[in-house]
């Protein structure tokens, strides 16, 4: 649920940031609203949903090993938190650290898979992509 919010307005900012002359451009073709959403707004939206969607990566990770400090794991043994939990109680360092270990580098891939992902979809649209031409 954490991990919603991000994108929702990262994407609703992306839809609303269009370019003005590139409205009135399709507005002068007589584009219609559908045509103008397809062709222009989503497109341009695609790297706001993607950096929400990185944001999102590391929140979900957080709000999942967050869930399961405050709700248990519903008496099953298992999972990063619990180990966490246990190694607290039972003052075995190094197991926690461990864990922790293993959270950071969770979440370090999924940035990383999520760094990299969005450069195959974009295309060569995106001024980021223009600029390296």
């Amino acid at each position: 649920m954490v991990a919603i919010f991000p994108i929702i307005s990262n994407t609703t900012l992306g839809l609303r940031s269009v370019d003005p002359g590139l409205i009135n451009l399709f507005r002068m073709n007589r584009a219609d609203a559908c045509r103008r959403c397809v062709r222009l707004r989503i497109p341009s939206a695609l790297p706001y949903f993607f950096g929400g969607l990185r944001i999102s990566s590391g929140l979900a990770l957080i709000g999942a090993v967050v869930g399961e400090f405050v709700a248990g794991t519903g008496g099953r043994g298992s999972g990063l938190a619990y180990e966490i939990l246990q190694s607290g109680f039972q003052l075995d360092i190094p197991r926690m650290f461990a864990a922790l270990f293993l959270i950071t580098v969770a979440g370090v891939g999924l940035f990383v898979i999520m760094v990299d992902c969005p450069g195959s979809h974009l295309g060569n649209g995106t001024k980021a992509n223009r600029n390296r031409l």
